[in-house]
């Protein structure tokens, strides 16, 4: 028998259990005696989540004597296990399993086989069906997923009969009064004050069983015809222009609205007997369990992009079509969501919307590199957000520090106000050095260029007045798209690149994936082990590997820059025959474009990211074949210092203003004194006032950093006279201070040059 076929058996019968007068417990109990005989097992049970324990509420197989004196924690048993996972256990030999717990007073000693299913509602377990036989033997799939969808029906019941107290069906219990702040995760930068507003109600389900599965089916198809188009509309919309990263985003969701395995899995939910919603949320729970079991960064967050479609999906069939973004958005507003898919975000008025806070999200989610396109702050990571917030509190949110204030009292208002008014202030006097060329006070001319990666960063070159793209991140192509980037539309991007730079320079940095950037259609044998992906197989290492990859990159960018000066940085060079080999790579597709009679870049420069502490020890053997040096200081901090960046415990504990730093930077610059090649420094070091002082002070002449630090660096370089930070430098690194980054401070204060 089918899944779908034992499922509607069940089903039919829990339908008449439910259509009758008798009281809940009575209703349980019938409903255990039909889920065991239907799956021709000795023993059924329904745990419920009761003043914060699992207590057996009903039991075909086991003593009667239990029921309601057996109790289990949440993790406690098999049971409590299942509950606070919310997983699926298939086993064999229960005993065999760690987390087995005997209970003698249920007399379930002589059983062997079990398997389990949560049941579910809102997201949270409330309880627990479990199955038990006598033989050891594995439950069969179909039975499994019988159970599972029994177990969706259940919940309903269950809620319904009031047997769940609603405060384990809610987020948490606390009072929602008086200012509380949460720390979070920083996923987009920024300053943002607003009222909350939940993305999305939450779709209640209300009837579960179907009457007519052919009625549901066009229910469903109906619902797909709609959705679909409303995303094809969403790639249409002019204002985030043709052939941009967010068009990309949306072509990887519009993927998964097609998807045919998508919906054939909700028609065989819709054959088990369900309604049309209650069979979206079946294979949405199956999603959520899968995505627990995900390791992939990249992959949950494509997972993400299923579940926003889910919802919109659920949302259309159901007709409660309430999102706050087509409600619209009357005040600014500071939107909250358990997770958010870019399409979704895109719908919102941005004049409006003024920041985002999400239960969940990462910094390689596709709603991070639309928001950051949008100038929207976001922080993510916020455990518990649905229960620390109510509709209309007041939110500040604060992308820099990755934390969010609640409820803030005036005095905490006040004070985030006045540094809203003084950042708009001081961008308002940055934005007035937009045309001024950055010398110091003794007359040496900075270089102060900006990152990108996006093709709507462009704009900020002609906002900000940098001198140029320091680093284009080309990578950020290859993350949104749903497969590998054609040569054609890679060359397209890069054109399109330099066209908006108008003659400024660009630097492209080859493709650096891997590591904590990982993509579902480039593996890598090398990389399935890595266990500190940050030093394992990515960047330049893989591009090496996967030769077809780099060929076609290095092609496109040679054709997208024809007639113009290219400049090609190739990232994590820790020795001097990987550079030659990618450059070898580059002199190929010259030839090739040559031969054909192609037209070609006016001429090429060459040169590497220095984070690889290893490249410095044979930095003089390479000079002779660059025209550039960048030195990234992000994966160059957590090299020297063996501390990996994204481990929070290790992320604040080294200062870049260490001596151990500086010194090692001031080798560098003393290592190409005299050399024809352009050394500079790329990363965030560089867009801090101070340590962008400290590096003036070592003689780094060029920065590289977020479009947001332009103004202020560049007012900052005014304000500096070289030899003498130089000559403060070299003191300090001789024998340096029991604090450096207090002796600069004072050393800055004493002159006036704020680097707060």
């Amino acid at each position: 028998m089918s899944a779908a076929a034992s499922a509607r058996t069940i089903l039919t019968s829990l339908h008449e259990i439910m259509a009758s007068r008798t009281h809940a417990q009575a209703k349980l109990n019938q409903v255990v005696e039909t889920i065991g005989e239907s799956l021709d097992s000795e023993v059924c049970s329904i745990y419920l989540l009761r003043d914060g324990m699992l207590e057996l509420f009903a039991t075909r197989g086991l003593n009667q004597a239990a029921v309601h004196v057996t109790r289990l924690a949440v993790g406690e048993g098999l049971t409590g296990t299942i509950a606070q996972n919310i997983e699926t256990l298939n086993l064999d030999e229960a005993a065999t399993h760690p987390e087995f717990q005997y209970r003698p007073e249920t007399g379930e000693e002589k059983f062997h086989s079990f398997a389990g299913v949560p049941i579910v509602r809102r997201e949270r377990a409330i309880g627990v069906v479990n199955v038990q036989h006598i033989e050891p033997r594995k439950y069969e799939e179909v039975e499994i997923e019988a159970l599972q969808t029994v177990a969706m029906v259940l919940a309903e019941l269950i809620n319904n009969a009031g047997l769940v107290d609603d405060v384990d069906l809610e987020a948490g219990t606390q009072k929602l009064t008086g200012q509380e702040t949460a720390e979070g995760l920083k996923l987009v930068k920024g300053l943002a004050l607003g009222e909350a507003v939940f993305h999305q109600p939450r779709v209640q389900i209300e009837q579960t069983v179907a009457e007519d599965t052919e009625a549901e089916r066009q229910r469903v198809y109906l619902a797909f015809d709609r959705m679909r188009e409303q995303i094809d509309n969403m790639t249409g919309q002019a204002e985030f222009g043709v052939g941009g990263e967010q068009e990309q985003v949306l072509e990887t969701y519009k993927m998964f609205a097609y998807d045919e395995g998508w919906s054939r899995r909700i028609n065989e939910a819709i054959d088990s007997g369900l309604t049309a919603e209650a069979a979206i949320e079946r294979v949405q729970q199956r999603t959520r369990m899968r995505m627990r079991e995900i390791s992939d960064p990249l992959l949950q967050d494509r997972m993400h992009d299923l579940e926003d479609l889910a919802n919109r999906l659920i949302r259309i069939v159901s007709g409660q079509l309430g999102t706050a973004a087509q409600k619209g958005l009357s005040k600014d507003t500071i939107l909250v969501a358990k997770n958010l898919g870019p399409a979704e975000l895109l719908e919102y008025d941005k004049r409006r919307l003024k920041g985002v806070v999400l239960e969940e999200g990462s910094l390689t989610a596709h709603v991070v590199i639309v928001a950051r396109a949008m100038g929207v702050p976001v922080v993510g990571r916020i455990r518990n957000l649905r229960g620390l917030v109510r509709e209309g509190d007041t939110v500040l949110v604060d992308g820099d520090k990755g934390a969010v204030t609640l409820r803030p009292g005036q005095g905490v208002l006040s004070a985030f106000e006045t540094r809203f008014a003084r950042k708009r202030e001081k961008q308002a006097a940055y934005a007035k050095l937009r045309d001024v060329e950055p010398f110091t006070r003794d007359g040496e001319r900075i270089e102060v260029m900006m990152n990108a990666g996006l093709r709507d960063d462009m704009s900020m070159l002609a906002v900000t007045g940098a001198d140029g793209i320091g680093l284009y991140r080309t990578e950020f192509q290859f993350l949104v798209s749903a497969a590998l980037p054609q040569r054609e539309r890679q060359a397209r991007l890069y054109r399109d690149v330099l066209d908006a730079a108008k003659g400024k320079k660009v630097v492209f940095r080859t493709v650096d994936i891997g590591g904590d950037k990982q993509l579902p259609y480039i593996s890598s044998e090398n990389a399935k082990e890595d266990e500190n992906p940050a030093m394992g197989w990515r960047a330049l290492r893989l591009a090496l590997e996967r030769e077809g990859l780099m060929k076609v990159q290095a092609r496109a960018l040679l054709e997208g820059s024809a007639g113009r000066e290219l400049n090609v940085m190739f990232p994590m060079v820790s020795e001097p025959w990987e550079f030659d080999a990618a450059k070898e790579v580059f002199d190929s597709q010259l030839a090739y474009l040559k031969k054909r009679k192609h037209q070609l870049p006016s001429c090429i420069n060459y040169g590497v990211m220095l984070e690889v502490p290893s490249l410095a020890e044979q930095l003089d053997l390479l000079l002779p074949r660059l025209k550039f040096i960048s030195i990234g200081t992000n994966d160059l901090t957590q090299f020297l210092f063996a501390a990996d960046r994204a481990n929070p415990m290790l992320a604040e504990r080294y200062d870049w203003l260490s001596p151990s730093i500086l010194r090692f930077l001031a080798r560098v610059v003393q290592t190409c004194v005299g050399q024809p090649v352009d050394l500079g420094v790329c990363g965030e070091m560089g867009g801090r006032r101070l340590e962008a002082l400290a590096l003036i002070g070592l003689g780094i002449r060029r920065l590289s950093i977020t479009p947001a630090a332009v103004g202020q660096i560049k007012e900052l370089v005014r304000k500096v006279d070289t030899k003498e930070i130089g000559d403060a430098m070299r003191g300090w690194l001789a024998s340096p201070p029991p604090d450096m980054r207090a002796a600069l401070t004072e050393w800055a204060e004493a002159r006036e040059i704020e680097v707060d």
